[in-house]
């Protein structure tokens, strides 16, 4: 009987401290999930956010001016260039609706110049989309606080051929997205535009390109794991290098992985910021010096443990 009572009260002890694991088990396990969960909300609600150039609106301007359309296709941060199409949208005077085609030969100017020069759409044809670069000028470096911002964009149109060739007014209109990115236009008021006949006082504008807030989230995770491996390395090392820990040959191979794994790691970094910015000045020099640091303590414990 008192074989069993003991056997019976162990039993109860027993469960009793496996209730405890179990519920800090779920805990943690509630914990990863909300953690998980709320970052997917949070980097969806910030790419929410950041829209893009509403569409261009043909019907809200005079049928008579000829817009010229600036589409945003790609931005390369290192060349500050900010590849576009070129897309132009005749007035009613120079556009034959019966069948869809320009009425006289246009030539299209942009300012500043870009890499094709003059845009031209021969008579009787439907202006064609012309893809090219313009300047955006920023710095790279700052990645990935970096913003970018275009010249003043503004553009002339040339009508006709020869001595009846004559140039007109034209309406810059910016439109379009770059993945990544977060772009605003700002309409640039020119008096002179008007006084000189040359079109309205802000038919030109300027674009201010930045880093859309979505992908900082990714770029804060992943600067927190380069800093994360060293901080572990060290951890591991100093308590074998002081011999309050056993030497254990395997983690070599751990030293290594972590060692070939910062480059890449930093390598897919949204927007892949130039050698030398600096994030690299920062962390990813430290990183490195910090786990070489704590392989050297790990061959010093081996060292130490071959003397023993």
């Amino acid at each position: 009987m008192i074989t069993e009572t003991r056997s019976d009260t162990a039993g109860a002890a027993a469960k009793r401290r496996r209730r405890p694991r179990y519920l800090t088990s779920a805990l943690i396990l509630a914990a990863i999930v909300a953690a998980y969960a709320s970052s997917l909300f949070g980097v969806h609600t910030l790419q929410r956010s950041d829209s893009p150039l509403p569409p261009l609106d043909l019907s809200a301007v005079n049928p008579e001016d000829t817009i010229v359309q600036v589409r945003l296709h790609e931005l390369n941060p290192v060349a500050n260039r900010l590849a576009v199409d070129i897309l132009v949208h005749p007035g009613e005077s120079l556009y034959d609706k019966r069948f869809d085609v320009l009425n006289t030969e246009l030539a299209v100017r942009l300012y500043p110049p870009n890499d094709l020069g003059d845009f031209h759409f021969p008579a009787g044809d439907a202006p064609a989309r012309v893809s090219t670069t313009i300047e955006a000028y920023g710095a790279p470096g700052n990645w990935p606080f970096d913003s970018y911002t275009t010249e003043e964009l503004s553009a002339d149109v040339f009508v006709g051929t020869g001595e009846t060739r004559k140039r007109i007014p034209a309406r810059v209109e910016v439109t379009g997205a770059l993945d990544g990115w977060d772009a605003s236009v700002a309409r640039v008021h020119d008096a002179s535009r008007t006084r000189n006949q040359r079109g309205d006082a802000d038919a030109a504008v300027m674009v201010k390109i930045q880093r859309a807030r979505g992908p900082l989230i990714f770029d804060l995770g992943i600067c927190l794991v380069l800093i994360s491996l060293p901080t572990l390395a060290l951890v591991v090392a100093v308590p074998m290098a002081m011999g309050r820990r056993k030497f254990l040959p395997p983690f070599a191979t751990w030293y290594a992985a972590n060692l070939f794994a910062i480059i890449p790691l930093r390598n897919i970094l949204p927007g892949a910021p130039p050698p030398g910015s600096w994030i690299d000045q920062a962390i990813v020099q430290w990183v490195l010096i910090a786990l070489a640091a704590a392989m050297g303590l790990f061959i010093y414990a081996w060292v130490r443990q071959g003397d023993d």
